[in-house]
């Protein structure tokens, strides 16, 4: 049975929604959960609810990284935090995954020292999924890494290819690389190298795209640095915020706008549950030697149970087995054509 451990302690509202999730990932999927944390908390919180006998168990752990703290400082200060102890449960082969909401830089910090990077990875990368017009797509990097090198980029290419495929079912995952203009002459010499790494790769790479192609389905796959992904990640999330403000504002003065939005309810709703994050499970960390699934600060016990989900997908579809297998083969590939 897979076993999955989860930071009881990570989030802006932790316990609370990160035990309401773990409760319902164990009594939905047949999977072991292993809330780490301190044990009494914890406890309290799970008194609230019924778990399936032999699904739910507690570790204790004494300390919290705080969303503020210096990531590498506080994972090193900090040795029996939750995020700490739930990394090692990993690398002991104790559990087969790991989620938290908790601070992000700390997470891939902590993942990183602690796991290891998968064999001929170069950076890890923070992957997301979010709704398009044909589908969902897949960005990375996020965060993790905001100054990559060419061949970091392709990699991550390589990387998302496999997850898009065998987690996302896509057949043939299309991959774009975000940049200023379409043209292969456009961007930095550092995007120029990569445009010209992944043409030659044998993904089904469909050239450069700009950001007004983010959410229009152009490509299955954004590829980007860590620093432009993840402004592009919180102006959609301020984007979002604010159009929802100003719709409901503007519905508010007029009694017929109402009469419409009461009738449009039923499409609001659809649209609003395929743009709902909670419903993503969170972002995998790709490149580091482990399935450790990152999901937002914000998390609501939903979207921490959809992150166990993930999670349990990426341990049975054996996702970094297969990137080990791809960079190998392709750093093979690249060798031959240099020779």
């Amino acid at each position: 049975m897979i076993r999955i451990a989860i930071d009881g302690m990570g989030g802006d509202y932790a316990p609370q929604a990160i035990v309401e999730g773990a409760v319902l990932a164990a009594n939905e999927f047949e999977y072991e959960i292993v809330l780490v944390g301190d044990e009494s908390s914890l406890k309290q919180e799970l008194k609230k609810y019924q778990v399936c006998a032999g699904r739910l168990f507690v570790h204790h752990a004494s300390e919290i990284i705080s969303m503020g703290e210096q990531p590498v400082k506080a994972i090193k200060r900090k040795k029996d935090s939750s995020l700490n102890v739930a990394i090692d449960l990993l690398k002991k082969k104790e559990v087969d995954a790991v989620v938290t909401a908790g601070n992000t830089g700390a997470a891939v910090a902590c993942a990183t020292l602690n796991l290891g990077l998968l064999k001929g990875i170069k950076r890890p990368g923070i992957a997301i999924t979010f709704p398009s017009e044909h589908g969902i797509s897949l960005a990375i990097d996020v965060g993790a890494n905001v100054d990559p090198q060419p061949d970091h980029l392709l990699q991550y290419a390589i990387m998302a290819e496999i997850y898009s495929r065998c987690v996302l079912k896509k057949r043939s995952p299309s991959i774009g690389l975000l940049n200023v203009g379409e043209e292969e002459s456009k961007g930095t010499e550092r995007t120029k190298e990569a445009y010209r790494l992944l043409r030659d790769s044998g993904l089904n790479f469909v050239g450069n795209v700009e950001g007004r192609d983010f959410f229009s389905g152009k490509c299955d796959c954004v590829v980007c640095d860590g620093f432009v992904g993840n402004v592009v990640l919180k102006i959609a999330e301020g984007i979002t915020d604010v159009v929802a403000k100003l719709f409901k504002k503007e519905i508010r003065k007029n009694p017929i706008a109402k009469l419409g939005a009461f009738l449009c309810k039923p499409v609001i709703q659809a649209i609003r549950r395929d743009t709902n994050y909670e419903e993503c499970g969170g972002a995998p960390l790709f490149g580091v030697d482990g399935v450790v699934i990152i999901s937002h600060g914000g998390s609501s016990g939903t979207a921490i149970k959809n992150a166990v989900r993930v999670a349990a997908q990426s341990v049975q579809q054996k996702i970094n087995h297969q990137i080990v297998t791809e960079i190998s083969q392709n750093e093979k590939e690249l060798k031959l054509d240099n020779s």
